[in-house]
């Protein structure tokens, strides 16, 4: 299975640090926000990647390209400009593709054009959040109710777009960013089907609004809770926040 992560927007909430690197490359505890959320999906054994990039989109190339160099130790003979690594074998057995989805497309826009490479149920989520969310729950729990979408909700911890759910967990009713609303949130980490295509019309859409509205009317949209750790980086406090966790020696999303 595919997870295809939102990695091409400004990041303008965290312009201390976007300018000068893409949000995803943002780092904590000595790595990039992308790579943590990367790291949580292979504890599921999903490995294969379709990384959507538009903001300074050669960096993130620029960052995978180089990463077997930069993560392990090396011997370098000058005379022959060989480099001999020191490590036997990666650590992470990944399959990683790079795809610059445009500097402006907005999030549906971008999952439209990654179509190409989706052939079946894949994950999708953002490349700012991290969580102890076991993702092999949300697949099982997606494949079992027959919908074209899964949506992991987490408790709000302030104002974020709201679902409304009945006791069976399938979403009612998807609204954005009310302005005094608390209820259960988009904590990303989606499991879905290649027909939510249909309801992206193109680079204008924004994925968090009409697309999961429609598919919330239509009936297609389910909501698995998740009432355990989750954050996202939107701010410098939340990036401060989570390199505390990693400094305290056991931040709850790291389960590798």
């Amino acid at each position: 299975m595919k997870a295809v992560i939102l990695a091409g927007g400004l990041g303008t909430r965290l312009s201390e640090e976007t300018e000068l690197v893409p949000k995803p490359l943002v780092e904590v505890g000595g790595r990039p926000i992308l790579w943590h959320v990367m790291k949580i999906y292979a504890t599921a054994s999903v490995t294969d990647f379709v990384i959507c990039t538009g903001y300074k989109a050669s960096m993130i190339k620029r960052y995978f390209a180089n990463y077997f160099l930069e993560t392990n130790d090396i011997e370098i003979h000058t005379a022959t400009r060989e480099i001999e690594y020191l490590t036997p074998r990666s650590l992470e057995d990944w399959t990683i593709k790079l795809i610059d989805t445009g500097l402006d497309t907005m999030t549906g826009g971008r999952i439209k054009r990654v179509v190409s490479y989706l052939d079946d149920t894949f994950c999708l989520t953002y490349g700012d959040g991290v969580t102890d969310l076991d993702v092999r729950e949300v697949i099982a729990f997606h494949k079992s109710h027959g919908c074209l979408a899964t949506i992991t909700a987490v408790p709000s911890p302030g104002r974020f777009g709201i679902l409304d759910m009945d006791q069976n967990d399938v979403v009612r009713r998807f609204h954005e960013k009310p302005d005094a609303e608390m209820g259960w949130i988009n904590g990303g980490y989606f499991v879905l089907e290649p027909g939510v295509i249909d309801y992206i019309v193109d680079d204008e859409t924004v994925w968090e609004r009409q697309p999961l509205e429609r598919l919330a009317s239509d009936g297609e949209l389910r909501a698995f809770r998740h009432r355990g750790f989750w954050k996202a980086m939107d701010t410098l406090r939340d990036k401060r926040d989570l390199e505390e966790l990693w400094a305290s020696g056991s931040p709850p999303w790291k389960r590798w």
